[in-house]
């Protein structure tokens, strides 16, 4: 018993004191991409997904398990205008099934951009780059279903002639019930600080908490997830000018979300099919996403997400979509390697 009011006052805690906020105010947003085709699929976090791959972790770091011993992760995503992402990682069993150790990189390349000074003359080309290297660590709390994790980050950053550099924590736990097959979890993301500043100019992480809960039914092949995120901050619902309407009279009634549409932009849906065969199909839904990106009175499956994986003997393959809009989307490609 005590442990589960520890679980709860860790989770109200997290809700409660975070000071972050979304949409672009803070640095080192590649942190908030999916870290496998999985996870995309899913509707682009998760961190209930508890399975033998160990970019898991890089979600959720109280779900690395012994399933991951001796696993590598690498996963690719061509993003919008030839941005290249990708993502590798792996686990290690340090502690007779009850210790193990992860690591992960994240990496961004924004490509090449023509550069022009202040009077509009042409300068040399100039890129852009972000990485993340991780370290994550978890146990067994004691004898319960409880398990609690950390991982570590270094993150460096260039943008033409600028670089920082800074470092970030993730916190999670999650209580996983075999005899329910069930998984709840929660987890406080890049709660850190930046070292060295782009231009001495300081800005925030992009700290967010995350909860999540998973159940595989018991008479069909299928695992639901419902993933709340950005919990740290409840109002994420703005005006949107171009769903104001305007009567004959000319009078305009601006467009106000309400309760329920602010509620549901915290919301991520996800199922699998056959989640545990040779063969699975994912399938999610993020209702911010699908609000942020919707097109007045136009038909684009903005929120939608899919993808399926095939096990080939000791190699997993993953492949995952994502529908954003009509003109933008991407395709997130993964391989999963048993070692042993």
């Amino acid at each position: 018993m005590k442990h589960i009011l520890f679980f709860l006052t860790f989770i109200l805690g997290m809700t409660s004191s975070g000071f972050a906020q979304i949409g672009g105010q803070n640095t080192y947003q590649f942190l908030n991409l999916p870290v496998s085709p999985k996870i995309s699929a899913l509707g682009g976090k998760n961190v209930t997904s508890y399975s033998a791959d160990p970019a898991n972790a890089m979600a959720n770091p109280a779900i690395i398990n012994f399933e991951m011993h001796n696993q590598m992760s690498v996963n690719y995503m061509n993003y919008f205008a030839d941005v290249n992402y990708g993502t590798a990682s792996y686990a290690y069993d340090i502690g007779r099934r009850t210790q193990m150790l992860q690591a992960g990189v994240t990496y961004i390349n924004y490509g090449s951009f023509d550069g022009f000074d202040e009077s509009g003359n042409s300068t040399a080309e100039f890129g852009g780059q972000e990485a993340a290297l991780s370290v994550g660590y978890a146990r067994r709390i004691g004898r319960t279903d409880f398990y609690a994790g950390a991982n570590v980050k270094l993150i460096s950053s260039k943008l033409e002639q600028y670089t920082s550099f800074a470092g970030a924590l993730d916190l999670g736990v999650s209580y996983i019930y075999p005899e329910w097959d069930l998984v709840i979890s929660g987890v406080v993301r890049n709660a850190g600080t930046q070292f060295k500043a782009f231009n001495d100019v300081r800005e925030s992480m992009p700290f967010e908490v995350i909860l999540g809960i998973s159940q595989k039914l018991k008479k069909a092949p299928i695992r639901w997830h419902v993933t709340l995120e950005n919990m740290q901050e409840w109002d994420i619902a703005f005006r949107n000018t171009a769903r104001d309407e305007e009567d004959l009279s000319g009078n305009v009634t601006p467009d106000d979300p309400g309760f329920i549409n602010n509620a549901l932009r915290h919301t991520i849906l996800g199922a699998e099919l056959f989640p545990d065969g040779g063969f699975s199909i994912q399938l999610g839904y993020n209702f911010r996403r699908g609000e942020e990106l919707r097109i007045q009175d136009q038909r684009a499956f903005s929120g939608l997400t899919g993808g399926v994986s095939i096990r080939f003997n000791k190699v997993r393959f993953s492949y995952s979509y994502a529908q954003f809009n009509r003109a933008a989307s991407s395709s997130f490609f993964g391989l999963n390697i048993d070692l042993q």
